[in-house]
């Protein structure tokens, strides 16, 4: 039987909007981290996989439902949990063993104690020789090493690892996460389970023995598909990439945006979040399904290879393509639509009238700032209306995020102006013209 460490039951966790409305950020979230496994938690961005960690760590309290850790229910920060950031969160001021020993002193542990610990943590991640080097004078992988030196100081039974390869480049973050799997395959650190928060797919299968897919909007765990493979995983070996190619699957399976044309007809709604991806990557990816050699269909771990983008770039792009009906997603494949044909032979003046009709009928957001300016008399309205709108479903940063997008599609499809400086929506001129 596994040994629970930490346990989430029914979590709810909402944030209050700039206009003071709650938005729901988790809701009835079910997990459990048992003794001797890594787990990964894979979704969207802003999907509330980092503040579900967050809660774990005892950082953030939740609003509903329960925590509990070792059978007891956790109000704040546990000696037993650490946690590794995407942002290094070193001290700048501090040298790498004073960085590191910081947890400990804030223990009050003996001078000579704590400074033989960080020494054994630095030595232990492979920074002998840094222990007087300031974090300016590191690579970003070396950086990331101090951080988790740092956590693994306190020798936790549980560490938490947001992000924690995402801001280095590849072969450092592959060499990282090698250097982990390492020690805690062999016993050299005390820590009793990990969890990771990645966009990684290839990184969550080959480190996790379970990978857990966050929904979005609130977030909770949708889906959960168990990795029984020994490691270490050879990355390039069938069993591994069917892995990652289920898992494109799952995480592509209960996208809104991926799912027109379906019999349950879900559609995106007026406060979603929408995908940040810019029209060229669209149209690129569009030619390239629609020639050779995948005339017009492709397997997303391939695409992924073929056009070097991050597991997070692609989805994002793949899920903006299915919701403007020019490609549909299926069991972790990508197919061009008639109409994605249609686009990719098109014109330029053609696909902006191609490209505004289906704004007009899929993206809701779009759509009502059209038929705003249309009712308006004077056939321009400031975009405040618009982000107070927002302000009721997503947070400061989506609202900004969701509206810059929109009006930049919107632009492009020639169904507004938009004036940077002073923040006015206006009608095309050409359709002002012609209606006077």
């Amino acid at each position: 039987m596994a040994t629970p460490i930490v346990e989430l039951k029914s979590v709810g966790k909402s944030f209050r909007s700039a206009d003071g409305s709650a938005r729901s950020v988790l809701e009835s979230v079910d997990f459990t981290l048992n003794e001797g496994e890594i787990v990964a938690l894979l979704g969207q961005s802003g999907s509330g996989k980092s503040t579900m960690m967050r809660i774990m760590a005892g950082l953030i309290p939740v609003d509903g439902g329960e925590v509990l850790y070792r059978g007891l229910p956790l109000f704040g920060p546990a000696d037993g949990i650490s946690m590794v950031f995407q942002s290094f969160a070193l001290f700048p001021w501090l040298t790498v063993q004073k960085n590191v020993e910081l947890g400990l002193e804030a223990k009050g542990m003996p001078l000579e104690e704590r400074a033989q610990r960080a020494e054994a943590a630095i030595e232990m991640i492979g920074l002998s020789g840094f222990e007087g080097a300031l974090p300016r004078e590191l690579s970003g992988g070396m950086r990331q090493r101090v951080g988790i030196a740092r956590a693994l100081v306190m020798e936790p039974d549980v560490l938490l690892m947001d992000e924690a390869f995402s801001a280095l480049d590849v072969l450092t973050g592959e060499r990282l996460r090698e250097d982990i799997l390492e020690l805690w395959e062999t016993g050299r650190i005390p820590t009793k389970a990990i969890l990771v928060v990645s966009h990684n797919i290839e990184e969550a299968v080959v480190m996790a023995d379970r990978v857990l897919i966050f929904a979005s909007d609130p977030g909770r765990v949708r889906d959960e598909m168990p990795v029984t493979l020994p490691r270490p995983r050879d990355v390039e070996s069938l069993e591994v990439r069917g892995l990652i190619d289920k898992v494109y699957g799952l995480m592509t399976a209960g996208d809104i945006r991926t799912r027109r044309g379906t019999d349950k007809g879900v559609k995106l709604r007026l406060g979603d979040r929408l995908p940040d991806v810019e029209i060229a990557l669209m149209e690129s990816l569009l030619e390239l399904l629609a020639d050779e050699p995948f005339l017009g269909r492709a397997d997303l771990p391939k695409l992924a290879e073929e056009t070097e983008l991050s597991d997070e770039e692609l989805l994002n792009v793949s899920s903006a393509l299915a919701l403007l009906g020019f490609s549909l997603l299926d069991h972790g494949d990508i197919l061009l639509t008639p109409l994605g044909k249609q686009y990719v032979l098109a014109n330029n003046p053609e696909r902006k009238i191609i490209f505004g009709q289906q704004l007009l009928e899929n993206v809701p957001l779009v759509a009502y700032i059209r038929q705003g300016l249309e009712q308006d008399p004077s056939s321009d309205l400031h975009e405040d209306l618009f982000l107070k709108l927002l302000h009721f479903s997503l947070s400061e940063a989506d609202t900004v995020s969701a509206l810059r997008i929109a009006i930049e599609w919107g632009r492009y499809g020639d169904l507004f102006e938009y004036n940077f400086n002073t923040g006015i929506l206006t009608m095309p001129k050409d359709e002002e013209i012609s209606t006077e």
